[in-house]
């Protein structure tokens, strides 16, 4: 292996710890790798070990680092959100139940590079899917359990996917999902360009609770088509538990994950074998600092990149004991996350900043009914933490003695690019702190102009690292006009960064939820940190208006804790607080009471939504990703007609 001889001294580190981990893998009898390294100059012919054969074999590769025995992992999964209804799962039972439904892929007709769908829960089939597909070669594509039919059956047909494997249906909270009825619709949708086959999962709450289980009778409730739909259990009974994984070239696609485009058409964002499985790998085991003997959680889904990085391929690569969480944070009680750390004794614990705030709401008093001595270190992910929560999360879930290690990624990179290592990086509460080994950021202004020191631009990358995106799905024009074609030489996040003296990075927002208020470019996260600083309110968003004078000024949705009232007192302490925080080219022109927001049903704010509010616009197009969509109704009839 020959490494070129101008490199960082991080991409010095990088490339160690990429040799150490070759070396574990290459104790596995059963995988053998010959690679050569092959870095290019441009983003757009990406290649990471081009020519290098390998297999996806995690249950094999994991014998040399626990020779003592198999490590568990421990899935909690339950009806109606239950604390009653959980199960572990050891790796040897993974692996078994991975190669059946492997083999039963492969009845159906599944071959390396097909394209496979899955629509399922948080629960363990997921997994097998997932893992069942990157045995056999074939690229899974997972779409969240949340969205529409119209959705699905969009993804289903971008991706050509011939197997759709989805569940009779689910609760979240104590609402009950039918998740057949959405797969069929989106099966009926597609039937005009091919016809999927479906594989229906039972899920377990169904199996136990025959009242929830009536609510789902297939024929009544639940369509059902003999010519497409077919049971699990029946595709699973008599298939062998033993299935030899099928050997990879690097550059294979592993998967495809869609995201929102600019465009409102979704990007199937494309990821490769080798260069995927050790970035995350890696970036697991360092970010997480996991040893063997630690309890890891990540409380999101699946259906989105944290759940694909972080809750399977980064942790089953390091052999790590995780949880796998179906319900929501708040049932069937506000102590239910906190319940969950106590009981399994988790150690490493993964969440939203969307989940922290939340659960502020609450106060101290939930978190003091559980034993959280547990906890090492802290992680939030999916957005910009703001300092109050940040602080919150430190003081009070932490104790003060864990460390809050606030990641930054996309879809696009695979895993973390800006992030600190716990016990080795001093913290900045809501900051990204610096980049992870052989990732290069930089700042540019405008014009495409690398600015040096303090500077405030757009946030891009100047070299690729293993885990980055290969490319859009069935569209390179796609790929290299979203990400590269702004600055050329660059990887373009499409995020606003600022840097402090101190070289840490500040993620300011999406570029197009960057404000320009008479000249000056301002972050909405910086204005809404500004405002959740207030002692009365819980969550902020910010978007901008068009104004006669200022061109645009700033439109603020303010949603507040219990029992606080919204008056024209509240709204002159909120300008206040971001004179002084900011400066009074930020004061707000309209403040508005928003007792909800308009969010994602993983969580995430919908700005879009926001910013045709704040103008008036009632056209608002396709809302079915929205958790509630009558939020919408109820922020347009408090909707501010004169400056607050």
């Amino acid at each position: 292996m020959s490494v070129a001889a101008h490199v960082t001294h991080s991409n010095r580190i990088f490339y160690l710890f990429f040799i150490y981990f070759l070396e574990i893998i290459a104790k596995s009898s059963e995988m053998q790798i010959k690679f050569w390294i092959y870095v290019p100059n441009v983003f757009n012919s990406l290649k990471y070990l081009q020519e290098a054969s390998t297999l996806y074999c995690i249950m094999k590769a994991m014998n040399p680092l626990f020779p003592n025995g198999l490590i568990l992992i421990n899935v909690s999964f339950r009806e109606g959100n239950s604390p009653d209804h959980h199960q572990t799962i050891t790796y040897n039972q993974l692996l078994r139940n991975v190669c059946r439904c492997a083999n039963a892929l492969k009845l159906l007709g599944v071959k390396k590079g097909d394209r496979v769908a899955i629509y399922l829960p948080m629960i363990p089939e997921l997994v097998y899917t997932m893992l069942a597909c990157a045995r056999i070669g074939a690229v899974h594509s997972i779409v969240f359990a949340g969205f529409s039919s119209e959705s699905l059956c969009e993804r289903i047909v971008d991706a050509q996917c011939n197997i759709l494997v989805t569940a009779d249906g689910v609760y979240r909270g104590d609402k009950l999902i039918n998740l057949k009825k959405i797969a069929s619709e989106a099966v009926e949708r597609c039937k005009e360009r091919f016809v999927p086959k479906c594989v229906v999962v039972k899920h377990h709450a169904f199996r136990t609770n025959t009242d929830a289980s009536s609510k789902l009778q297939v024929g009544q409730t639940t369509p059902w088509d003999e010519s497409c739909d077919i049971w699990w259990d029946d595709l699973m009974d008599g298939v062998s538990d033993e299935c030899e994984p099928e050997w990879m070239d690097s550059e294979d696609p592993l998967f495809i994950l869609y995201t929102s485009g600019s465009t409102g058409k979704p990007k199937g964002v494309l990821h490769t074998v080798t260069g995927y499985m050790l970035y995350t790998s890696l970036t697991f085991k360092y970010v997480f600092d996991y040893h063997h003997d630690d309890v890891y959680w990540c409380t999101a889904d699946i259906g989105w990149i944290t759940g694909h990085s972080y809750i399977t391929y980064g942790p089953l690569a390091n052999g790590a004991t995780s949880v796998l969480f179906e319900g929501v944070p708040v049932y069937p009680h506000v102590g239910r996350l906190w319940e969950i750390i106590e009981k399994y004794g988790v150690s490493k614990f993964y969440t939203a900043p969307t989940a922290i705030r939340l659960l502020m709401k609450y106060g101290r008093e939930p978190l003091q009914r559980y034993d959280l001595s547990s906890l090492r270190v802290l992680g939030t992910v999916g957005e910009p933490i703001n300092p109050e929560a940040w602080l919150w999360y430190y003081d009070v879930v932490g104790q003060q003695r864990c460390p809050v290690i606030d990641t930054f990624w996309q879809t696009e990179t695979g895993g973390h690019v800006l992030t600190p290592l716990p016990a080795a990086t001093p913290l900045k509460p809501g900051s990204a702190t610096c980049p992870f080994f052989g990732v290069q950021p930089a700042i540019l202004n405008e014009h495409g102009e690398e600015l040096e020191g303090e500077a405030e631009g757009y946030l891009v990358f100047r070299k690729p690292w293993p885990g980055i995106m290969r490319g859009v799905y069935g569209n390179q024009e796609r790929f290299e006009s979203t990400y590269f074609r702004k600055f050329p030489g660059f990887y373009v996040t499409g995020d606003g960064c600022r840097r402090d003296q101190d070289g840490y990075y500040w993620i300011t927002g999406r570029i197009d939820d960057m404000l320009n208020v008479s000249g000056h470019l301002l972050s909405t996260a910086e204005v809404e940190a500004a405002l959740t600083e207030h002692p009365s309110v819980a969550e902020a968003a910010v978007v901008s208006r068009p104004h006669a004078v200022k061109g645009e000024c700033l439109y603020c949705f303010v949603t507040l804790k219990d029992h606080k009232e919204f008056n024209r007192t509240l709204m002159e302490e909120l300008k206040r607080k971001v004179r002084e925080k900011i400066g009074p080219i930020a004061t707000p022109d309209f403040i508005q009471n928003a007792p909800g927001l308009p969010k994602t049903r993983s969580g995430k704010i919908m700005r879009r939504v926001l910013r045709q509010i704040a103008h008036n616009e009632k056209d608002l197009g396709d809302l079915s990703t929205l958790a509630d969509p009558k939020v919408v109704d109820v922020l347009f009839s408090q909707r501010c007609e004169a400056a607050a």
